[in-house]
């Protein structure tokens, strides 16, 4: 296994849940489109090194146009959608087989996971992705992730997956995003032109004056640019995870970043589970309400999730991922949450069981009828009723 030189002040070392986003220009050789095989060799070590630490790791990546362009002897330029996405269709299984074999090469098991805006804008795709997500990482797996470039029918933002990569870090409440660029950090000033450019380490808030020290976006491969990490820096501290942004062109570029290398922070107010339910208690209407009896408030006031077993009624109507009241038959309010089941399915389970769900409804669906992470509880509620 892997060693990594870990610095254990730094912040990659006390992170739990990891997302590394690689851009094209790193991944493949803008000239052959070929996919840089020894860097990704080296990446797959520091990835090892990570986990063997117990650290859970997602990668988004992009590459996969980069690559079929070439395969597909498209000329460089600007593309039209079809001839995207064609290079895209190509592209894809190459990218995948890649990871599987640098990955594979430490006893690590890939899943491909490509997904579209909607996937994590609507709230029912939402809640299947991250169950997915969440799945893969419990069996063991790394998620590979990429935009579904192949379906898109959006003009496609070549090889812009920073945001995606912020979007999935809030899907599954990661503590950490990496992106890998091509260069070390956010500057002061364009470091390409200016000599006196001075790397920023740490942003706590980004402000005006931090947005406009973004430039455009570099020719090549890449089309994030400084703007669209700001955008991603954004989502992710919103979501209580930290970001960094740090130069991934050595193939040993996370163990530097471990190790305390240079880089740009961008610090969240908040820890992920508390901007979670942070949005949940606040920025989301109920549309039902799950009644429960006195020993589920127990449960829940011990930090447990709600089964149904504890359920005795459901009022109004509601969808799996909705937002729905916890309350006390015939008392108040016990809290908020997002229901793993309909309103019908809930109201069928409703005081049952979970092991008899699969029997009740025809198929396994989650042993609680509100996961405690998804979940907030009124100030009021430490003692149940009587």
């Amino acid at each position: 296994m892997v060693a990594l030189d870990w610095n254990a002040d730094s912040r990659l070392a006390a992170s739990r849940r990891l997302i590394v986003k690689i851009g094209s220009a790193l991944l493949v050789d803008e000239l052959t489109g070929e996919i840089r095989t020894r860097w990704l060799t080296g990446l797959a070590a520091d990835i090892a090194g990570l986990r063997s630490r117990g650290v859970e790791i997602v990668i988004v990546s992009s590459g996969a146009i980069a690559v079929g362009r070439s395969r597909l002897g498209l000329p460089s330029g600007d593309l039209a959608l079809e001839q995207k996405q064609a290079a895209a269709a190509t592209g894809q299984i190459r990218l995948a087989h890649a990871w599987q074999e640098a990955l594979g090469t430490h006893d690590m098991t890939v899943a491909q996971i490509l997904l579209t805006l909607s996937d994590t804008e609507e709230r029912r795709r939402h809640l299947n992705a991250r169950a997915t997500i969440e799945t893969l990482m419990q069996m063991g797996a790394v998620p590979v992730i990429n935009e579904n470039d192949t379906v898109a029918t959006e003009e496609i933002r070549y090889g812009d997956n920073d945001r995606l990569a912020a979007r999935v870090a809030q899907m599954i409440s990661a503590d950490t995003l990496v992106l890998l660029s091509d260069v070390d950090g956010l500057y002061d000033a364009d470091p390409r032109t200016s000599d006196t450019a001075v790397l920023i380490p740490e942003v706590a808030d980004i402000t005006p004056e931090i947005e406009a020290m973004a430039g455009v976006a570099p020719a090549g491969y890449s089309s994030g640019g400084m703007v669209t990490k700001l955008d991603a820096a954004k989502i992710a501290n919103a979501a209580g995870c930290a970001m960094a942004i740090t130069d991934g062109k050595a193939a040993d570029s996370l163990s530097t970043l471990a190790a305390g290398g240079r880089c740009t922070w961008f610090l969240p107010a908040s820890e992920p589970l508390t901007a979670r339910k942070r949005w949940i208690a606040g920025a989301v209407a109920s549309s039902g309400a799950i009644l429960v009896d006195k020993g589920a408030v127990i449960a829940l006031n011990e930090g447990k999730s709600l089964l149904p077993a504890g359920v005795t009624g459901i009022e109004g109507q509601f969808q799996r991922g909705d937002a729905v009241e916890i309350k006390v038959s015939g008392g108040g309010l016990v809290g908020r949450g997002l229901s793993a089941y309909s309103s019908e399915d809930a109201t069928r389970i409703a005081g049952r069981k979970s092991r008899d769900i699969e029997d009740i409804l025809g198929y396994r669906g989650r042993d609680e009828m509100i996961h405690r992470d998804d979940m907030v509880l009124e100030a009021n509620t430490s003692e149940a009723p009587e």
